[in-house]
């Protein structure tokens, strides 16, 4: 057996307690901190951050000693962000429909439909979301955030503003979370801005980024042009549309509903409703399932250039009219009708009625602006109506009719 020295041992002795100290600085034990870290682990007290309860799902060990020694902290912008999507991520929906199809018997067979977001917005179960996102469903499903589904029902639909209300019914004893209404009139270009919903039926998403533009007009899939959109670049795709736009207090100002892309993803160019029209039109379709519009009691033809040649008239673009009803609104404010019958196309419409060309300054060159300019106006509402008579141009204040009793006496 090998025999050593006292000076050979001490010297192995120094040795290895240096190599244990290098090995211990090298893992990094030895650090400043050490000792409050282990006193912490051995009270089972771990110290995070404000906003950092994520890490505490984590299994990464390494994030989870780096948050408990309080080196990792969260910017102003990334606090509000983290603490908004908190608050009001299980107030966002996902909402799936079921259509009907036909199978090679041409035997009605479901299908799935649509995927889209929500929010809700009452604690009784009522949801806001797109009416293209529960167009033609046969049957609508909301699941929550904590993967609970109910079939929901239709409440009521609006498709000139693109917007609808579901219901579904929460179980007793279950609080549902809200998205409190913001407003929308104060909006400024640059103001930060949040999106949460479901785009490619990743659940509960939330995207950040500006105001990027206001008062947008923009044309919807039904062709029906919704007008003073709020433009934003926080990413909006498919399954967004629905979910809220929120301000940095967490208070809803917009409603995502459809985005700008040649290729169906998000380019940074996403539109969203207004939340002072939701705030407007939701209590009508909660109370009567539609939105009530005013319209101009008289029979219009909208000029085309084969009619403005064949009629001599002045202007290229507006509406002519054709007919008003007797004793109406429109006629007992001075709206002049047509007097020479003619065929035109498949109908008979009469010449040398007024041609309105704006309405509430709005110029109407189409059927979608005249719809626009109305959209905002009820039964009853007087608006200004510029027309051209004679070739000289005026302004008449008429009393608007109901849209739907008018439709129905045209068609009589």
């Amino acid at each position: 057996m090998k025999l050593y020295t006292r000076s050979q041992v001490l010297i192995f002795s120094l040795s290895s307690s240096l190599l244990v100290l290098l090995l211990a600085i090298g893992l990094g034990f030895l650090r400043p901190g050490t000792a409050a870290v282990n006193t912490a682990l051995q009270e089972n007290i771990v110290r995070i951050p404000p906003g950092g309860s994520h890490f505490q799902q984590s299994n990464n060990n390494l994030a989870m000693e780096v948050d408990m020694m309080g080196l990792t902290a969260f910017s102003q912008i990334e606090q509000e962000n983290i603490a908004i999507y908190e608050r009001l991520n299980a107030a966002v929906v996902n909402i799936t429909t079921e259509v009907m199809g036909v199978n090679w018997f041409f035997e009605p067979v479901p299908q799935r439909g649509r995927s889209g977001s929500g929010s809700i917005i009452d604690s009784r179960g009522y949801v806001l979301t797109n009416n293209h996102v529960i167009g033609n469903a046969h049957r609508v499903f909301v699941t929550l955030s904590d993967g609970s589904q109910f079939e929901g029902t239709v409440v009521g639909v609006d498709p000139e503003s693109d917007l609808a209300v579901l219901r579904f019914e929460p179980p007793a004893g279950m609080v549902l979370s809200t998205v409190p209404y913001g407003d929308s009139s104060n909006l400024r270009v640059g103001q930060r801005v949040l999106a949460i919903g479901n785009p490619f039926a990743l659940e509960r998403t939330l995207t950040v980024g500006i105001v990027s533009g206001l008062g947008r007009p923009i044309q919807t899939s039904n062709r029906r042009i919704i007008r003073d959109m709020i433009q934003t670049d926080a990413s909006i795709n498919p399954g967004n549309s629905g979910g809220p736009l929120l301000d940095t207090q967490g208070r809803m100002i917009g409603i995502n509903t459809v985005i700008y892309s040649p290729t169906g993803a998000s380019v940074g160019i996403g539109f969203a409703v207004p939340v002072n029209t939701a705030m407007r039109i939701v209590p009508e379709l909660i109370q009567h399932g539609q939105v009530r519009r005013g319209w101009i009691d008289a029979t219009v033809v909208q000029l085309s250039p084969n009619l403005v040649r064949h009629a001599g008239i002045p202007v290229d673009s507006g509406f002519m009219v054709s007919r008003t009803r007797r004793g109406g609104l429109a006629e007992r404010a001075g709206l002049r009708q047509g007097t020479e019958p003619v065929q035109y196309g498949r109908s008979v419409i009469y010449l040398g009625g007024d041609i309105i060309t704006a309405v509430n300054g709005i110029r109407t060159n189409s059927l979608q602006d005249l719809y626009s300019a109305l959209e905002a106006n009820r039964p009853g509402d007087t608006v200004s109506v510029d027309i051209i008579r004679g070739g000289f141009a005026s302004t008449l204040e008429i009393t608007l009719a109901d849209r739907e009793e008018v439709r129905v006496a045209a068609t009589m």
